[in-house]
């Protein structure tokens, strides 16, 4: 007995021996290659939030087989072999490799005719700051033409799990865009249905119900949205909105309005109104954005120009004073001015401490998408400060949005092939720089290369939106409350 015993112990001290090895003993031999390694998605020297599903990604070398080491300060130390170059991070041992660890740590080796190289060490850096755990975004072709099929999702950002919000199939068919939420809340959103059935869903205080934002005195139904902070207001945009096609290869599609003001509605009393300040007929009017306090609607203006001078349409950035007790507006100021430069701005987003406001920057016009030289830039609002943060590519950069702290920015971005639509994370520290972007990540890491449609408009949202999908399509086959236009 004291044999076997003895085996038993020794058998288990083998076992437990084995189980600490240190990773390094399993590599195989190798040479150093002193040169970084191609990776698709490029996930190398990023800022990433702890709470990020895994980074799955592709390795951009030619090699009969492939080995990748993730480890950390921490001990947390493994190995994933692959004979494509896709590499796919089991969920749990990701999760302990951000785990209670400030950055960690990726060797890549290939091997050709049986002779293994070593790329340079990748290190990503892990924040203390997580992500809102949604995102959401509507998925549609990038020609912006025609649709067969069209929906708004959210995606839970610790995971690869996507859920609709509404897909257009419970419209009939018409077009639902333009999703805007109230300070990241799940419990306070609104969309457009365009066509049959058209009008505003509003989703408010655990309810649902449809608008009808046209009035006699208003240029159309809403557009480009922003929810006042109280959840009782909402501005909107009234365009008149055209679109053509260029005849040149590096140019697609212009969108731009021949007619557009902005005007608040009042979601408690369905009255509409406006100023003159937001409604002068010899300016555009658009994109509003309200400050964190709700005291401030930011929005870009610029002078009116006939279809043939499209490209003469320069946008500054304004705010407006707006008092929320009595429903009325105060002084308007320039915040920056850039087309005696001949510049456009577009999308001004506030950050949720009120301090920085994030935007595009083009040639001409609002609709930056289509416009490759667009990049975003950030105006420090306390100091006037006006920066150009190193997140931006050769490729368009346009729609964008921050976490409820702050500390992430999402933006929507045409970098790699310039025609897909793709969202990519910043993380913005407390001394206001935006590091090296990210893209969303897949679990597959070819997914990108397959999926044909682009991410568009992408929100933050803490938490999932919950919509009963029969009570949807009750309330998008409703008759509209009528909004009455009051100046």
């Amino acid at each position: 007995m004291p044999g076997i015993l003895k085996y038993i112990i020794y058998i288990i001290a083998a076992v437990v021996l084995s189980l600490n090895v240190s990773c390094r003993q399993k590599l195989p031999q190798h040479t150093e290659s002193d040169r970084n390694v191609a990776l698709s998605p490029d996930y190398t020297s990023i800022s990433i939030p702890p709470n990020i599903a895994p980074l799955n990604f592709r390795i951009k070398e030619t090699a009969n087989s492939y080995l990748v080491r993730f480890y950390n300060s921490n001990g947390t130390d493994f190995i994933i072999r692959s004979k494509t170059g896709n590499i796919q991070i089991p969920v749990k041992k990701w999760r302990k490799l951000l785990s209670d660890a400030k950055e960690y740590s990726v060797d890549v080796f290939t091997s050709e005719s049986q002779k293994w190289s070593k790329f340079n060490t990748i290190t990503n850096y892990i924040t203390s700051d997580p992500i809102d755990n949604y995102l959401t975004y509507r998925l549609i072709e990038p020609g912006f033409v025609g649709w067969n099929k069209m929906g708004i999702y959210q995606r839970d950002l610790e995971t690869f799990n996507e859920t609709p919000i509404i897909l257009n199939g419970l419209s009939d068919g018409s077009c639902v865009n333009c999703h805007t939420f109230n300070g990241n809340s799940n419990k306070t959103m609104m969309f457009h249905v365009r066509g049959k059935n058209g009008g505003t869903i509003v989703y408010r205080n655990n309810t649902l119900s449809k608008i009808n934002t046209t009035t006699d005195n208003t240029i159309s139904q809403g557009v480009y949205s922003s929810w006042h902070p109280s959840g009782n207001y909402i501005a909107s945009s009234v365009n008149k909105i055209i679109q053509s096609f260029h005849a040149i290869p590096d140019k697609k599609i212009e969108v731009c309005d021949t007619l557009s003001d902005i005007v608040v509605y009042d979601i408690n009393t369905n009255i509409a109104t406006s100023c003159r300040m937001l409604s002068d007929p010899d300016l555009l009017e658009t994109f509003p954005n309200w400050s964190p306090d709700g005291r401030y609607l930011y929005f870009c203006r610029a002078k009116k120009q006939s279809v043939n001078n499209y490209d003469q349409i320069w946008y500054d950035l304004m705010r407006i004073a707006f008092n929320p007790d009595d429903f009325s507006f105060g002084e308007v100021d320039t915040v920056l001015t850039v087309s005696d430069q001949k510049r456009s701005i577009s999308f001004p987003r506030v950050s949720p401490d009120g301090r920085y406001l994030l935007f595009c920057i083009s040639d001409y016009g609002n609709f930056s998408i289509w416009h490759s030289e667009s990049d975003l830039y950030l105006i420090d609002l306390t100091t006037g400060e006006l920066t150009h943060p190193d997140i931006n590519s050769d490729k368009s950069e346009s729609f964008h949005s921050w976490s409820s702290s702050g500390r992430w920015i999402v933006f929507s971005s045409r970098r790699g092939d310039g025609l897909y639509t793709r969202p990519f994370f910043s993380y913005f520290d407390a001394s206001g720089k935006a590091h090296k972007p990210f893209i969303l990540p897949q679990k597959k890491s070819f997914s990108y290369f397959k999926f044909m449609k682009s991410y568009n408009l992408p929100e933050f949202i803490t938490d999932n939106v919950k919509l009963n999908p029969g009570k949807l399509r009750k309330t998008i086959n409703s008759e509209p409350v009528q909004f009455v236009f009051k100046n």
